[in-house]
Protein backbone atom coordinates (compact mmCIF):
# COMPACT_ATOMS: atom_id res chain seq x y z
CA UNK A 1 0.00 0.00 0.00
CA UNK A 2 1.39 3.28 -0.94
CA UNK A 3 1.77 5.64 2.35
CA UNK A 4 2.43 9.65 1.83
CA UNK A 5 5.86 10.46 3.05
CA UNK A 6 4.47 13.22 5.35
CA UNK A 7 4.08 12.19 8.45
CA UNK A 8 0.61 13.13 10.07
CA UNK A 9 0.84 14.47 13.84
CA UNK A 10 -1.12 13.24 16.76
CA UNK A 11 -2.59 15.33 19.54
CA UNK A 12 -1.90 12.49 22.30
CA UNK A 13 -4.90 13.74 23.98
CA UNK A 14 -7.32 12.89 21.69
CA UNK A 15 -5.60 9.97 19.86
CA UNK A 16 -8.23 7.53 19.03
CA UNK A 17 -10.31 10.19 17.80
CA UNK A 18 -7.27 11.94 15.57
CA UNK A 19 -6.52 8.13 14.26
CA UNK A 20 -9.95 7.23 13.10
CA UNK A 21 -10.20 11.05 11.74
CA UNK A 22 -6.87 10.74 9.84
CA UNK A 23 -8.15 7.63 8.56
CA UNK A 24 -11.68 8.48 7.75
CA UNK A 25 -10.26 11.42 5.82
CA UNK A 26 -7.71 10.05 3.64
CA UNK A 27 -10.44 7.68 2.40
CA UNK A 28 -12.91 10.37 1.45
CA UNK A 29 -10.42 12.57 -0.13
CA UNK A 30 -8.85 9.53 -2.34
CA UNK A 31 -5.96 9.03 -0.49
CA UNK A 32 -6.08 5.73 0.08
CA UNK A 33 -8.66 4.65 -2.31
CA UNK A 34 -11.19 2.45 -3.30
CA UNK A 35 -9.71 -1.43 -3.84
CA UNK A 36 -6.31 -0.43 -1.61
CA UNK A 37 -5.26 -3.04 1.15
CA UNK A 38 -4.83 -1.28 4.31
CA UNK A 39 -1.86 -2.84 6.94
CA UNK A 40 -2.55 -2.01 10.46
CA UNK A 41 1.30 -1.52 10.84
CA UNK A 42 2.21 0.65 7.96
CA UNK A 43 -0.92 2.60 9.01
CA UNK A 44 0.72 3.30 12.40
CA UNK A 45 3.61 3.87 11.41
CA UNK A 46 2.68 6.76 8.88
CA UNK A 47 0.50 8.56 12.01
CA UNK A 48 2.81 7.89 14.18
CA UNK A 49 0.85 5.92 16.74
CA UNK A 50 0.63 2.15 17.92
CA UNK A 51 -1.01 -0.69 16.15
CA UNK A 52 -3.93 -0.19 18.85
CA UNK A 53 -5.98 2.78 17.65
CA UNK A 54 -5.11 2.01 14.10
CA UNK A 55 -7.02 -1.18 14.32
CA UNK A 56 -9.57 -0.14 16.62
CA UNK A 57 -10.26 2.73 14.14
CA UNK A 58 -10.60 0.03 11.01
CA UNK A 59 -13.50 -1.37 12.84
CA UNK A 60 -15.07 1.99 13.55
CA UNK A 61 -14.68 2.02 9.52
CA UNK A 62 -15.91 -0.69 8.43
CA UNK A 63 -18.98 -0.19 10.58
CA UNK A 64 -19.53 3.01 8.44
CA UNK A 65 -19.09 1.52 5.36
CA UNK A 66 -15.54 3.22 4.22
CA UNK A 67 -14.04 -0.41 4.55
CA UNK A 68 -14.45 -4.16 4.10
CA UNK A 69 -12.46 -6.35 6.35
CA UNK A 70 -12.45 -9.97 6.12
CA UNK A 71 -11.58 -12.13 9.19
CA UNK A 72 -8.35 -13.36 8.47
CA UNK A 73 -7.48 -12.25 5.78
CA UNK A 74 -7.08 -8.57 4.53
CA UNK A 75 -8.81 -5.12 5.12
CA UNK A 76 -9.02 -2.76 1.83
CA UNK A 77 -10.86 0.30 1.19
CA UNK A 78 -14.90 -0.30 0.35
CA UNK A 79 -16.16 0.68 -3.77
CA UNK A 80 -18.67 3.39 -3.70
CA UNK A 81 -21.92 1.44 -3.08
CA UNK A 82 -24.84 3.24 -4.60
CA UNK A 83 -27.57 1.66 -2.10
CA UNK A 84 -25.33 2.85 0.73
CA UNK A 85 -25.01 6.37 -0.33
CA UNK A 86 -28.95 6.45 -1.02
CA UNK A 87 -29.52 5.12 2.51
CA UNK A 88 -26.69 7.63 3.98
CA UNK A 89 -28.15 10.72 1.91
CA UNK A 90 -31.69 9.68 3.40
CA UNK A 91 -30.50 9.23 7.11
CA UNK A 92 -28.36 12.30 6.84
CA UNK A 93 -30.83 14.58 5.44
CA UNK A 94 -33.87 13.64 8.39
CA UNK A 95 -31.26 13.93 10.74
CA UNK A 96 -30.16 17.87 9.65
CA UNK A 97 -34.33 18.94 9.48
CA UNK A 98 -34.09 17.17 12.92
CA UNK A 99 -31.42 19.50 14.12
CA UNK A 100 -32.99 22.47 13.19
CA UNK A 101 -36.54 21.09 14.52
CA UNK A 102 -34.20 21.35 17.92
CA UNK A 103 -32.19 24.63 17.47
CA UNK A 104 -33.87 27.39 15.82
CA UNK A 105 -35.53 28.99 18.59
CA UNK A 106 -31.82 29.03 19.94
CA UNK A 107 -30.05 30.50 16.88
CA UNK A 108 -28.55 33.36 17.85
CA UNK A 109 -27.82 36.06 15.60
CA UNK A 110 -23.90 35.52 15.66
CA UNK A 111 -25.19 31.63 14.69
CA UNK A 112 -26.69 33.46 11.78
CA UNK A 113 -24.30 35.65 10.89
CA UNK A 114 -21.55 32.45 10.96
CA UNK A 115 -23.96 30.66 8.64
CA UNK A 116 -24.03 33.93 5.99
CA UNK A 117 -20.16 33.64 6.23
CA UNK A 118 -19.77 30.26 5.25
CA UNK A 119 -22.37 30.54 2.74
CA UNK A 120 -20.40 33.34 1.36
CA UNK A 121 -17.32 31.05 1.58
CA UNK A 122 -19.38 28.75 -0.28
CA UNK A 123 -19.92 30.66 -3.04
CA UNK A 124 -16.79 32.14 -3.66
CA UNK A 125 -14.97 28.20 -3.17
CA UNK A 126 -17.31 27.27 -6.11
CA UNK A 127 -16.32 30.73 -8.50
CA UNK A 128 -12.69 29.57 -7.82
CA UNK A 129 -13.25 25.59 -8.96
CA UNK A 130 -12.30 24.67 -5.25
CA UNK A 131 -14.42 21.43 -4.34
CA UNK A 132 -12.44 20.87 -0.71
CA UNK A 133 -13.34 24.10 0.13
CA UNK A 134 -16.50 24.42 -0.76
CA UNK A 135 -17.77 21.18 1.00
CA UNK A 136 -15.86 22.75 4.17
CA UNK A 137 -17.64 26.09 3.75
CA UNK A 138 -20.62 23.60 3.51
CA UNK A 139 -20.15 21.27 6.56
CA UNK A 140 -19.45 24.68 8.45
CA UNK A 141 -22.75 26.28 7.88
CA UNK A 142 -24.89 23.20 8.43
CA UNK A 143 -22.71 22.41 10.89
CA UNK A 144 -24.06 25.57 13.05
CA UNK A 145 -27.89 23.89 14.26
CA UNK A 146 -25.96 20.78 14.55
CA UNK A 147 -24.20 22.44 17.47
CA UNK A 148 -27.17 24.35 18.69
CA UNK A 149 -29.22 21.67 19.14
CA UNK A 150 -26.43 19.87 21.21
CA UNK A 151 -28.13 16.44 20.62
CA UNK A 152 -24.98 14.19 21.05
CA UNK A 153 -26.86 10.77 19.61
CA UNK A 154 -27.83 12.82 16.12
CA UNK A 155 -24.11 14.16 16.00
CA UNK A 156 -22.68 10.72 16.43
CA UNK A 157 -25.14 9.28 13.50
CA UNK A 158 -24.22 12.23 11.43
CA UNK A 159 -20.57 11.42 11.85
CA UNK A 160 -20.66 8.16 10.94
CA UNK A 161 -22.58 8.74 7.76
CA UNK A 162 -22.03 12.06 6.67
CA UNK A 163 -18.63 10.61 5.04
CA UNK A 164 -20.61 8.37 2.86
CA UNK A 165 -21.86 11.37 1.04
CA UNK A 166 -18.82 13.30 0.95
CA UNK A 167 -17.07 10.76 -0.52
CA UNK A 168 -19.44 9.77 -3.08
CA UNK A 169 -19.06 13.39 -4.30
CA UNK A 170 -15.55 13.91 -4.62
CA UNK A 171 -15.20 10.60 -6.52
CA UNK A 172 -17.91 11.04 -8.98
CA UNK A 173 -18.13 15.13 -9.62
CA UNK A 174 -15.37 16.58 -11.67
CA UNK A 175 -17.24 19.67 -11.97
CA UNK A 176 -18.87 21.84 -9.04
CA UNK A 177 -22.05 23.83 -10.08
CA UNK A 178 -23.51 25.06 -6.69
CA UNK A 179 -25.95 28.37 -7.46
CA UNK A 180 -28.77 26.21 -6.59
CA UNK A 181 -26.55 25.54 -3.57
CA UNK A 182 -26.29 28.87 -2.93
CA UNK A 183 -29.77 29.93 -3.16
CA UNK A 184 -30.72 26.72 -0.67
CA UNK A 185 -28.90 27.97 1.87
CA UNK A 186 -29.86 31.77 1.70
CA UNK A 187 -33.22 30.30 1.53
CA UNK A 188 -32.33 28.46 4.84
CA UNK A 189 -30.79 31.05 6.46
CA UNK A 190 -33.59 33.24 5.80
CA UNK A 191 -36.31 31.01 7.59
CA UNK A 192 -34.36 30.45 10.53
CA UNK A 193 -34.30 33.86 11.07
CA UNK A 194 -37.85 34.18 10.58
CA UNK A 195 -38.40 31.48 12.99
CA UNK A 196 -40.27 29.31 10.33
CA UNK A 197 -39.85 26.00 11.63
CA UNK A 198 -41.40 23.43 9.41
CA UNK A 199 -40.45 25.49 6.09
CA UNK A 200 -36.58 25.65 7.55
CA UNK A 201 -36.33 21.80 7.96
CA UNK A 202 -38.30 20.80 5.03
CA UNK A 203 -35.23 23.04 3.53
CA UNK A 204 -32.92 21.58 5.68
CA UNK A 205 -34.11 17.99 4.30
CA UNK A 206 -34.25 18.46 0.76
CA UNK A 207 -30.65 20.27 0.73
CA UNK A 208 -29.11 17.03 1.92
CA UNK A 209 -31.71 15.09 -0.01
CA UNK A 210 -31.21 16.86 -3.41
CA UNK A 211 -27.52 14.79 -3.83
CA UNK A 212 -28.19 12.52 -6.66
CA UNK A 213 -27.27 9.30 -5.41
CA UNK A 214 -26.55 7.72 -9.08
CA UNK A 215 -23.50 7.56 -11.32
CA UNK A 216 -22.61 10.86 -12.65
CA UNK A 217 -23.97 9.86 -16.18
CA UNK A 218 -27.19 9.05 -15.10
CA UNK A 219 -28.36 12.45 -14.47
CA UNK A 220 -28.20 16.24 -16.09
CA UNK A 221 -27.51 17.73 -13.02
CA UNK A 222 -24.69 15.15 -11.28
CA UNK A 223 -22.22 17.63 -11.57
CA UNK A 224 -24.32 19.97 -8.84
CA UNK A 225 -23.54 19.51 -5.19
CA UNK A 226 -26.14 18.18 -3.06
CA UNK A 227 -26.61 21.83 -0.82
Amino acid sequence: MPIPDRRVPIDRRLLREEVFGQLRDAIVDGTLAPGEQLKDLELADWLGVSRTPVREALLRLAEAGLVVATPGRSTVVSSVDLRAVREARDVVAALHSLALREAIDRLTRADLQRMREANRRFKQALRDGDVESALRADDDLHGVPVVVAGNTALTSVLEQFTPVLRRAERLRFSTLDGRASVRRHDDLIRLCEAGDVDEAAAVAFDTWHSLPATDAGDTDDATTTED
